[in-house]
């Protein structure tokens, strides 16, 4: 008898070879959308979860985001990785407490940032930036899920765009236990290709918002990951916003007459 694989097993097989896009859900059915679309795994967004909670990014609570993880990977088949911000804590100990309640949620994967939330100091100090991870590492590993953990370094979304210090921080997270570092904001290719080989064979994933790349020239400079992060959001509310704007301003409804037809939608979701 053939032994069906978990999504944590199927994820991991993922990152071995080849280039994926793990695009980027806000909700159980934008996920169930994606999966339907044939993307292999899924990654919840933090920024698209709160702004539909009607809040800016990084205000929702650790109860909020483990349920909707949870309700995100419910809805689909397929893998998902979860938007962990930072942990939802500052000092290891309790990133590694946090981590563990996330990973029984039914995720296959999860992200630790080692972004402050403070302009002024943007990143954590190296050593804590590290301490983190390794924690987050020694909770997955306790809890026996081989959860994938993905350490990020926000640098350069952060107005902190120091590619060797960004190097630095990923390949120490790589050496704390990250299966997957990412730099969210790399944008020139050059940039991206030094990062894939300062970590190599740990895989990369790259954030793509816009045009400046497209999925084959980031697998030819070795990405193994490409994410989306807000973007399916945006685009999502550049539509509403328009549509809201016009009758609003102009008292008039065309925007509302491009839009995909009722039963369109509807077909989506048997």
């Amino acid at each position: 008898m053939t032994m069906k694989s978990t999504p944590v097993q199927i994820f991991r097989r993922l990152h071995e070879s080849g280039c994926f896009v793990i695009p980027n859900p806000w909700d159980a059915g934008s996920a169930r959308l994606l999966a339907r679309l044939g993307f292999p795994a899924l990654a919840t967004t933090s920024s698209g979860f709160a702004w539909s909670l009607g809040r800016p990014d990084n205000r929702v609570t650790l109860d909020e985001a483990l349920a909707h993880v949870a309700a995100v990977s419910a809805a689909v088949l397929i893998p998902v990785t979860a938007d962990f911000e930072g942990g939802f804590a500052v000092e290891p100990d309790a990133v590694g407490a946090n981590v563990a309640r996330a990973v029984t949620t039914g995720i296959a994967g999860l992200s630790i940032e080692d972004s402050t939330g403070d302009a002024a100091s943007p990143l954590f100090d190296f050593a804590l930036a590290v301490d983190r991870v390794r924690a987050a590492r020694a909770a997955i590993d306790r809890s026996g899920t081989g959860v994938l953990l993905t350490a990020r370094s926000e640098g350069f979304i952060t107005g902190r765009p120091d590619l060797a210090e960004t190097i630095r921080r990923l390949a120490a997270f790589a050496e704390a236990g990250a299966d997957c570092l990412y730099a969210p904001g790399l944008r020139d290719l050059a940039d991206i290709t030094a990062v894939v080989r300062a970590v190599a064979p740990k895989p990369v994933n790259v954030l793509v918002g816009g045009g400046f790349t497209t999925v084959g020239e980031l697998a030819g400079v070795g990405v193994r990951r490409i994410s989306v992060g807000g973007a399916l959001a945006r685009a999502a509310w550049t539509g509403f916003i328009a549509a809201a704007n016009e009758i609003a301003d102009q008292g008039t409804f065309t925007r509302l007459g491009e839009a995909v037809q009722f039963g369109t939608i509807n077909q989506l979701f048997p």
